[in-house]
């Protein structure tokens, strides 16, 4: 295109082909280092480790990463990881880790972010995955182009002072032990594997990603400790495990430290009780920060003062149905449902459309059809409703579903709800 001209993209909005100045290009090995420090600056310009730049150099593929230039300047990045995604069901279904997503500061609102995302989106659909996936820096960016929060992460400062817990029978049962995290990381990462069926929106890790247990670049930070292993045992067999660190502190009234809990999973109840005790009871610490972990997770009800917990709720996953029948298809719902849904989709139109959804169970299929309409939403709602956790009835309540027919909303909401609440374990 000709610079100054302006061309309809696909959002229908006119754009200034200044976008069309930056060429994307596949990324290659040799352009790696240039790739990532432009992703860096985008993000503030703050280094990494070594360590964490060699790790992410090698498990992001280069094939399913692109780079826009201008000329000589490399001015955006965009990536996607190849994941299995745990769904409601259970079933492991291939997603496309939307990451390292960066435009150069001097290349903002140039189109250069909507070129990206249009060839990426492309590419996901021609590489057969039905769901793209991210965390998003900025929320309001993606939405524009059909992702939505579908997951949520619990924040709380628990005053381990004063808060107790109170375990299920057979806790004490469980034997505790520190292991160096590194020698224990395939001990963890084998637990981990067995517990990501268990929630909707956890990640199949790929080997190497391991590694993103035990990275130090944070070991020092605001004096915390490095980190921490204790592993979970019961007749022999690891049954869990918690990362930490430990930021002393000591005051006139004596010791304030606080544990800084990095990542905690257990196979049974009483496994994860036993360790959650543990962070509890830690020598000279009044309180346990934790992150990011799953909203309906148990120790919330163990606790003797939930006020003092500090809870905070946090937007996680983001969800994007790149195949809305492919997708729909892949999980199972609660309760059985049957239901012809008017789907809005600018960005990718091949999705827009009416689709019938019969399922349950134990399987669902999704197909065009002609029908009548019972339920009207655009491919955000989709998105955020789809791994459970987000109720198609509070977004119409909120005007982002339309009911058609007289209680389409109540069967599909409750059909696409989960028992467990869903969750993303960590970041990518």
């Amino acid at each position: 295109m000709t610079t100054g001209a302006t061309t309809t993209g696909p959002t229908g909005r006119a754009t200034s082909s200044a976008a069309a100045a930056a060429e994307l290009r596949v990324l290659r090995q040799d352009d790696w280092d240039r790739w990532y420090d432009t992703l860096l600056r985008a993000f503030g310009g703050v280094p990494e480790s070594a360590e964490e730049r060699e790790m992410w150099s090698r498990l992001l593929p280069y094939e399913r990463s692109v780079g826009a230039w201008d000329g000589e300047e490399l001015v955006g990045t965009a990536g996607a990881f190849g994941f299995r995604l745990t769904v409601p069901g259970g079933a492991s279904v291939p997603a496309a880790g939307v990451t390292m997503v960066g435009v150069s500061a001097t290349h903002r609102r140039r189109g250069v972010l909507t070129s990206m995302m249009r060839r990426q989106l492309d590419d996901v659909r021609t590489w057969g995955e039905p769901l793209a996936v991210l965390t998003a820096s900025e929320p309001v960016i993606y939405g524009r182009f059909g992702y939505a929060a579908a997951s949520f992460g619990l924040h709380a400062e628990i005053d381990t002072s004063r808060v107790r817990l109170s375990v299920p029978a057979g806790t004490d049962g469980v034997r505790l032990r520190y292991v160096d995290p590194r020698a224990g990381l395939d001990v963890c990462e084998a637990v981990y594997a067995r517990t990501v069926a268990r929630r909707p929106g956890t990640l199949a890790r790929r080997p190497g990603w391991e590694r993103l247990g035990v990275l130090e670049a944070e070991a020092a930070q605001d004096g915390a400790s490095p980190l921490q292993c204790v592993l979970a045992e019961r007749d022999g067999e690891v049954t869990g495990y918690a990362r930490y660190r430990v930021r002393p502190e000591y005051t006139d009234a004596g010791h304030n430290g606080q544990v800084l809990l990095q990542d905690l999973a257990g196979l049974d109840p009483v496994s994860e009780a036993a360790l959650w005790r543990f962070l509890f009871g830690i020598d000279l610490t009044t309180s346990v920060k934790v992150r990011g972990r799953p909203l309906d997770e148990a120790w919330q009800y163990q606790v003797s003062d939930i006020r003092r917990c500090g809870l905070k709720v946090r937007d996680s996953l983001y969800v994007r149905l790149v195949d809305v029948g492919a997708a729909l298809e892949a999980r199972t719902y609660q309760a059985p449902v049957d239901v012809v849904l008017e789907v809005e989709d600018v960005f990718c139109p091949w999705n827009a459309g009416r689709w019938r959804l019969s399922g349950g169970p134990k399987g669902a299929v999704c197909e065009r059809t002609a029908d009548a309409a019972d339920l009207a939403l655009s491919v955000r709602e989709l998105g955020a409703a789809y791994l459970g956790g987000v109720s198609l009835a509070a977004l119409g309540a909120a005007g982002r579903v339309d009911e058609l027919r007289q209680g389409a909303l109540a069967e599909a909401a409750v059909g696409f709800g989960s028992p467990v609440a869903p969750w993303l374990p960590h970041g990518f």
